[in-house]
């Protein structure tokens, strides 16, 4: 796995290679710049994880170029500064513009590699504070005490220790992001980034530059692929994605190498990407919607995580997870579950999986008021989730899902309501809504709707 990498920008000669060496004995990848022309250049290379920036150099001052940078595309990464002749206005300065700390020279190495210690610590810690804010209920680990899930998660330390790209299969809602980060986490790529990525996500135009990056002039934006460089790359619902991004997908597999939207020069990566489908890919293609060669490389190391009914024993335990979580972290109400509550939770079929259960619990904690969840109540939740076919109504949203949870769920309701307008007729359905018919059977397999059985 590559090491982290470091770009020093000073134009003193001794002092970089001073720096290099301590840091490259640290185990640091290290690239070094004498200006800020060859900085430049050097961040358009490759992506840094942490910048020591000078701040007097002959061509450009420090100052200057994080400015450059700050405004171009914001800092991708903590930067510090160092300077022998730094004033108190030069440091408020460079912290307004983001830098993370100041250096006086002459440098003190005990210093330098502890402030670049708690830089990558900050860095992680308010990644992981987005990640937090991107996610309802986050799993450290794939929850079940059950011979499935069991064998799911020795699959998954296994696979682990591969290098190899990977392909999670399952329904909407299982855990399939919950494996690919069991793996990173499992994986020698554990102190790396974990990267993740909804292909729903990337919309028109802007979608290549947001997996590749971007390049305008002397602003660098940096796409998923370098973020997640020396981890993990995890692609979400990798069937949506369309055959020109497949392909340069593809390419990067093959060579490591990749060139950002606008850019010239190649971009060299080391990273594992991980994808999730709920669509049978097969079929996507041999309908001639995803390329044979991509998917024949990802399913070498192939992972399906079966619906929540089919593990159903598990489900008792998913129930205590998630009450516990939400009373800790959320400061919800204690309440459980009696034995008839939990009897018929085991037997219900979970059309939504663990996230329609984690949601259920929530809903019971916010909305009950006596300490134990009885079989009535549950009864209730369990009508007020599904789609009302008999009353032709759709439940409120449910605000507090990630965007990508969200916009999944809307898609189903909203397409579920429009089927029942138009009488089950997908080919009315598609001029409804506006979407090519071949494209809208693809989204209706893909959000579990079967329009073969009609909407009452």
């Amino acid at each position: 796995m590559t090491g982290r990498h470091i770009l020093v920008v000073d134009d003193e000669p001794d002092i970089r290679t001073l720096v290099q060496d301590i840091l490259e004995d640290e185990g640091y990848t290290v690239t070094t710049a004498e200006g800020g022309e060859s900085a430049r250049k050097a961040r358009r290379t490759r992506r840094p994880d942490l910048v020591l920036l000078d701040i007097w150099m002959e061509d450009i001052d420090g100052i200057s170029l994080l400015r450059e940078w700050s405004e171009n595309g914001g800092l991708p990464c903590p930067v510090i500064m160092m300077s022998g002749h730094g004033t108190v206005e030069t440091a408020v300065e460079a912290t307004r513009l983001g830098a993370y700390d100041f250096i006086e020279k002459p440098i003190s190495l005990a210093k330098l590699l502890l402030t670049i210690e708690r830089a990558f610590e900050s860095a992680r810690l308010q990644q992981e504070n987005t990640d937090l804010r991107g996610q309802a209920l986050p799993v450290v680990e794939p929850v079940g005490k059950s011979a499935s899930m069991e064998q799911l998660r020795e699959q998954a330390r296994k696979i682990a220790q591969s290098g190899s790209w990977v392909l999670i299969s399952g329904e909407a809602g299982t855990g399939k992001g919950t494996f690919a980060r069991y793996i990173h986490d499992h994986s020698p790529r554990q102190d790396g980034p974990y990267v993740e990525i909804a292909v729903g996500s990337m919309t028109g135009e802007n979608s290549a530059a947001e997996l590749f990056g971007h390049e305008e002039g002397e602003a660098v934006s940096y796409g998923r692929l370098e973020q997640a460089n020396g981890g993990t790359l995890c692609i979400g619902d990798i069937a949506d994605m369309d055959l020109q991004t497949q392909a340069r997908l593809l390419s990067v597999f093959q060579t490591h190498l990749f060139k950002r939207v606008g850019g010239s020069e190649d971009v060299e990566v080391d990273l594992r990407i991980i994808a999730t489908t709920h669509s049978n890919l097969e079929e996507e293609v041999a309908a001639g919607r995803f390329r044979d060669d991509l998917f024949y490389h990802l399913n070498v190391v192939p992972m399906h995580i079966p619906a929540l009914r089919e593990h159903a024993d598990d489900v008792h335990e998913l129930l205590n997870y998630y009450i516990d979580y939400l009373v800790s972290h959320e400061r919800l109400s204690y309440r459980h579950f009696t034995v008839a509550a939990q009897n018929r939770l085991r037997s219900y079929e979970w059309p939504g999986n663990i996230r329609e259960l984690r949601n259920l619990v929530q809903r019971l904690l916010i909305l009950g008021s006596s300490e134990e969840i009885e079989l009535d109540e549950v009864e209730q939740a369990i009508s007020s989730v599904q789609p009302g076919e008999r009353k032709g109504e759709l439940p409120a949203m449910p605000y507090n899902l990630p965007l990508r949870e969200a916009r999944e769920q809307f898609e189903h309701d909203y397409l579920v309501h429009q089927l029942r307008e138009v009488g089950g007729s997908v080919g009315k359905l598609a001029k409804r809504v506006g979407m090519e018919r071949t494209h809208l059977y693809r989204k209706l397999r893909a959000l579990g709707i079967d329009h073969k059985k009609g909407v009452e």
